[in-house]
């Protein structure tokens, strides 16, 4: 395959991705943003989403301040911002195009009609109307892009560069949003064996939304049985491989697409994602909570963009310097 049509392939995956990811915490983050709290936590909570998606810079230098409003507008429908979902949905497109010949015909009308839709909607005001309807119909069409990826391409390297795009979006995107969330809500002892006794009951609003911003919140329930603790949380979201969007769950389907595509030059970014998905198999939530989780989730995107970077470089359009 040639790299230029592996890389649009790659791109269309990942923006596609993006723009459910973005949906999914908007679409939390708004409804957290109803519940009882103070001004002060509500703004901490948009605040949040701009530096989960390290938009912080570019949003101060058109917005004088942080609302509900500015955010959700510069993070759904700006042009100019790489990352909102309009500019996500059209470079999903834009790839797609440029390898109409790589995909199936369901695929590439989907893409397209996903971006024609999507633009009709904002030019309706279905935005302005009701947030969330247009959150969940990100979601879903993304959902539909997956399901027809998968259930009409040819299992060859097309496939597998799709795929991987999608995982590591995934796993980027899951640790960020850890990361901050966590931050933002770890004021206490929330690790302890007695965290949960004395939190306020907003709290559990608060790590059900983490949850339910990854689809994890019926998850939860199956697999611990009990109320939500935040080390439970963050063992669900890193560790636990059969939890379809956890770091796991991501780095078992990017090796195991890497080793599909693999070729000579290949031989060290397989080795690096290898042994990321080896410590994560291994690894034990008290040992990533003993040594910081911060830390731990900042050197794991460090790790997942020097895999990016490494995929670029053996297989993909070279990364501009």
């Amino acid at each position: 395959m040639l790299s230029r049509t592996a890389d649009h392939l790659f791109w269309m995956a990942r923006y596609m991705e993006r723009a459910e990811n973005t949906a999914r915490m908007l679409d939390v983050n708004y409804q957290t943003s109803l519940l009882p709290q103070s001004a002060d936590m509500a703004l901490q909570g948009w605040s949040g989403l701009l530096s989960i998606s390290e938009l912080t810079s570019s949003f101060s230098q058109k917005y004088s301040e942080v609302s509900a409003r500015s955010v959700m507008d510069f993070m759904v429908r700006d042009q100019t911002n790489s990352s909102s979902i309009v500019a996500c949905l059209r470079a999903a497109r834009e790839n797609a195009r440029a390898v109409r010949g790589a995909l199936t015909t369901e695929v590439w009308e989907t893409q397209n009609q996903t971006w024609l839709e999507f633009t009709r909607m904002l030019k309706d005001n279905a935005f302005e109307r009701d947030p969330t309807s247009l959150f969940e119909w990100v979601k879903f069409r993304s959902h539909l892009s997956r399901g027809v990826t998968v259930g009409t391409m040819l299992q060859d390297e097309a496939l597998h560069f799709l795929r991987i795009g999608t995982f590591l979006e995934r796993a980027d995107n899951t640790a960020r949003l850890l990361d901050v969330r966590f931050q933002a809500l770890s004021a206490g002892d929330y690790f302890g064996p007695d965290a949960s006794k004395d939190q306020p009951e907003v709290d559990f609003y608060h790590w059900s939304a983490i949850l339910r911003s990854v689809s994890g919140f019926e998850i939860y329930r199956k697999v611990y049985r009990n109320v939500i603790h935040p080390a439970k949380v963050a063992e669900l979201l890193i560790l636990r491989p059969d939890m379809p969007r956890s770091l796991a769950a991501c780095m078992n389907e990017a090796v195991a697409n890497l080793l599909l595509v693999a070729n000579q030059q290949s031989s060290e970014t397989l080795r690096r994602a290898g042994r990321l998905k080896s410590d994560l198999r291994w690894g034990r939530i008290d040992e990533i909570l003993a040594t910081g989780l911060h830390a731990y989730l900042t050197q794991f995107l460090d790790r997942v963009n020097d895999l990016g970077v490494g995929i670029s470089r053996d297989f993909l359009v070279p990364m501009a310097a």
